[in-house]
């Protein structure tokens, strides 16, 4: 583990304490029904952890993205699940740049209390996927009103949140200059439009992250809701995205840590042949390798949180950070169901669940490939490829 201060020190022992009061069995019966652990974010956001990011001026605490790294890693290698609530962390960087006094003044400190949840991002649709740019919902206004249509798709935890940060075309992409143009974001009270406008509709998947579609029919929402400028919402979220690759990686380490620990108690104990199998150097070689992996991804993680918090742009650092991260927890997850063999797949060890988890982050919230394609073209000079 990289030499830290008392004090992030101190952020780990406290949240490890925390999720010792929600233990496999916890996970495993949300993982059966599919149910959002509620619970578990409550008790997250009564701690104080999912407002760690906002400045105390509005109740939060005002710490680094590292401190937050440490929060979110140390939720994973507990064997918790911090996809239930790490939105509320990585949107939490858009408001705080780009909201308004109003804004920051009406919602921060409710979400710090808790009164309110910050968990659902509306940018993802059908036709465009990754494509930001070709995104079709849109917001047209309409006097002090914005009426927005169309559609979004793997809107994790739109069911459980009271606010979305909602990116839409607010011109036609023919009609500007800059193709980046054009884009703006919404801040939505969900509250407000559930039923009158906006409907949602849950995806079951591979593992219990709670999706959603979204449908936008006519929504109306005051024009108080717009982040920034209109037309500059793309910049704002590119902007958002370093912090969240970040915390993202740093989730996948706390995975690949989890799955470190478990394989090497388990080849420590498990005898087979009247010896540990941790004792052959076919079991013991697959570990090693992952722990070097992990603590490899581990120093990029920090080090790019570190830029970030220096003000600095994260972008070659956020994206490898994501890249090696995810790369080193999915080589964790299948090394450890290696080790454990058959009770790899037995739900009682919470292996399979914490695999299933894992193999989300090479896809999302961004693809390896496309992390491949910014650094080709971005840090290396190659010609651009899409």
């Amino acid at each position: 583990m990289p030499q830290e201060t008392e004090e992030l020190a101190e952020i780990r022992r406290a949240v490890r304490s925390l999720c010792d009061d929600f233990p496999g069995e916890y996970w495993r019966t949300k993982d059966a029904a599919r149910e959002y652990p509620g619970e578990f974010v409550d008790a997250l956001t009564k701690a104080g952890f999912l407002a760690a990011l906002i400045p105390a001026e509005y109740g939060g605490s005002g710490l680094s993205l590292d401190a937050a790294c440490v929060i979110m890693e140390e939720i994973q290698a507990s064997g918790c699940n911090g996809g239930a609530a790490h939105a509320q962390m990585y949107i939490m960087n858009t408001l705080l740049r780009y909201g308004s006094d109003a804004q920051k003044f009406e919602y921060l400190p409710r979400i710090a209390s808790g009164d309110l949840r910050l968990q659902a991002f509306g940018v993802s649709e059908p036709t465009s996927g990754t494509d930001t740019l070709s995104l079709k919902t849109r917001a047209v206004r309409d006097g002090d009103e914005y009426v927005i249509n169309g559609q979004k798709i793997w809107t994790s935890r739109a069911e459980h949140s009271d606010l979305m940060l909602l990116l839409a075309r607010t011109t036609p992409k023919e009609q500007v200059e800059k193709k980046t143009e054009g884009l703006s974001m919404f801040l939505v009270d969900m509250q407000t439009v559930t039923g009158k406008g906006m409907e949602i509709k849950p995806i079951r998947t591979m593992m219990n992250h709670s999706s959603c579609e979204v449908f936008f029919d006519d929504m109306r929402i005051p024009a108080s809701a717009l982040v920034g400028e209109e037309g500059k919402g793309f910049r704002y979220i590119l902007s958002g995205m370093n912090a969240e690759r970040i915390l993202i990686a740093s989730e996948c380490i706390g995975d690949a840590k989890w799955f470190i620990d478990q394989a090497k108690t388990y080849a420590s104990d498990r005898n087979v042949f009247a010896r540990p199998i941790g004792q052959n150097q076919g079991i013991q070689f697959p570990i090693a390798r992952c722990y070097a992996q992990m603590r490899a991804a581990e120093l990029m993680v920090h080090h790019a949180a570190q830029v970030y918090d220096e003000g600095g742009n994260p972008g070659e650092e956020a994206n490898m950070a994501k890249l090696l991260a995810s790369e080193a927890s999915w080589a964790a997850a299948d090394m450890c169901v290696q080790t454990f063999g058959g009770f790899g797949f037995a739900e009682e060890y919470d292996v399979e669940r914490k695999f299933r988890e894992a193999r989300l982050y090479t896809v999302a919230p961004i693809s390896t490939n496309l992390i491949l394609s910014y650094l080709a073209e971005h840090v290396l000079g190659l010609p651009r490829s899409y």
